[in-house]
């Protein structure tokens, strides 16, 4: 048994700002660092929750759950993919465990309450997979830092330059879960498709944990567009792709998506429903490189599965945290200085294979891949790159301040241009 800790716990640190004074003997750091997880373990997205804990702990066991000298402890809380449940595990884990930091969380609606918290609290919150736009745009929150995660809008941007320039699509319906993410995700793809010249022919939203796709499905054979960009995660994701495929619209109109909806959480469970689907990514587990190779080998080592993007966000978060906590020489409860260091931070040892550095406004910027579902020769799938774009930022080629004037990415607003 390792020194894991599962509890259910949270904890304040005392004073609200995150650079508040802190003793000598305090700023040392001789104790445990003790790190606050909250992540999805029930609900609609418990099978990608389960995998933020697996990559997570996956790096702290590689390195005995020790790191510049210094004990590390995991606490793990569900947060049930609700908000209210977050935020009360938040306040768990700051206020009664003690956490030095708290990380993870999966869901944008969830990621954002505790955000709200931390912003009062001044405890350091860092976001590998919550992507809300917001938070390293317009609002940005000094001690919130997407660490090896992404803005929701950034990755379906080179999607939608493939399918105008690369596929030729013209008319494209979307789908999507309707909440932050969903909205974002396909305002991205939208703003982007229909600036080059390309329309958006109908959007539809659908609630979390829907069960049956055929209404939307029967609108969208009757539309006949090009192509549709699905934005769905989790159970969604699956059924999605299966009722797509009963009501036989494989291999008539192309289906297109996000990264979440091909995610390896998503079909690993398949028999061959998303193969072709098309998605962008700045992960994809099929990736020909050394670096990659040896991630997945030993995730699957550990887990006997190939590794989502759950699972590689959190373990590379783990990677990132654990080169700032050695830049300090351990000594995170100077909060500034340990913010600081995450900044500087440029993981040269990502999953990915080539480095990751932050923007000046705390998110990655990446090489994206237009990835494929394709066959393995063992009768799995998984996502291989057919092509790259290179350095992608959040603000793909905008101004960012002149981007950030704009109006947010919602369920109302979808950065469409009128033709």
């Amino acid at each position: 048994m390792d020194r894991r800790k599962f509890v259910a716990s949270t904890a304040a640190l005392g004073g609200l700002a995150v650079y508040g004074s802190f003793t000598e003997a305090a700023a040392q750091g001789t104790g445990p660092i003790k790190i606050g997880l909250l992540t999805p373990l029930t609900g609609v997205v418990a099978s990608g929750g389960k995998e933020i804990q697996e990559g997570f702990e996956m790096y702290w066991n590689q390195v005995g759950h020790k790191i510049a000298g210094r004990e590390v402890q995991v606490f793990v809380e569900d947060d049930g993919a609700n908000p209210d449940i977050a935020l009360q595990k938040a306040r768990k884990l700051t206020e009664q465990t003690k956490v030095n930091f708290l990380i993870g969380d999966l869901l944008a609606n969830t990621g954002l309450a505790v955000a709200e918290y931390a912003k009062t609290n001044g405890i350091p919150y860092f976001i590998p997979v919550i992507a809300a736009d917001e938070l390293t745009q317009r609002k940005r929150i000094p001690n919130v830092i997407r660490i090896a995660g992404y803005s929701a809008s950034q990755m379906p941007r080179p999607l939608a330059d493939y399918a105008y320039k690369k596929k030729g699509y013209r008319k494209v319906i979307t789908i999507s879960q309707d909440y932050t993410f969903g909205h974002e995700q396909c305002g991205g793809f939208a703003q982007l498709f229909t600036e080059l010249g390309g329309s958006i022919l109908a959007q539809h939203w659908n609630p979390l944990n829907t069960q049956d796709f055929s209404p939307y499905l029967a609108q969208i054979q009757s539309a006949n567009p090009d192509a549709v960009f699905a934005m769905e995660t989790g159970a969604d994701a699956t059924r999605l792709i299966q009722q797509w495929n009963n009501f036989g619209l494989k291999g008539k109109i192309p289906l297109i998506g996000a990264q979440n909806s091909t995610d390896q959480s998503v079909i690993r469970t398949m028999t061959g429903e998303a193969e072709g689907i098309i998605t962008s990514a700045h992960f994809a587990e099929g990736y020909d490189s050394p670096a990659t190779k040896k991630f997945v080998a030993d995730y699957e080592t550990a887990y006997k599965k190939l590794p989502s993007i759950y699972g590689f966000s959190h373990y590379s978060a783990a990677l990132w945290l654990g080169e700032a906590i050695k830049s300090v020489n351990g000594h995170i409860e100077d909060r500034a200085k340990f913010l600081d260091a995450v900044r500087k931070t440029v993981l040269t040892n990502s999953p990915l294979g080539r480095p990751v550095r932050l923007d000046s406004y705390g998110n990655p910027i990446y090489d994206v891949f237009i990835r494929n579902v394709v066959k393995r020769p063992d009768g799995r799938y998984w996502n291989v790159p057919i092509e790259t774009y290179p350095n992608v930022s959040q603000f793909w080629t905008y101004n960012p301040e002149e981007f950030m004037k704009g109006t947010p990415y919602s369920r109302t607003y979808q950065g469409i241009k009128k033709s």
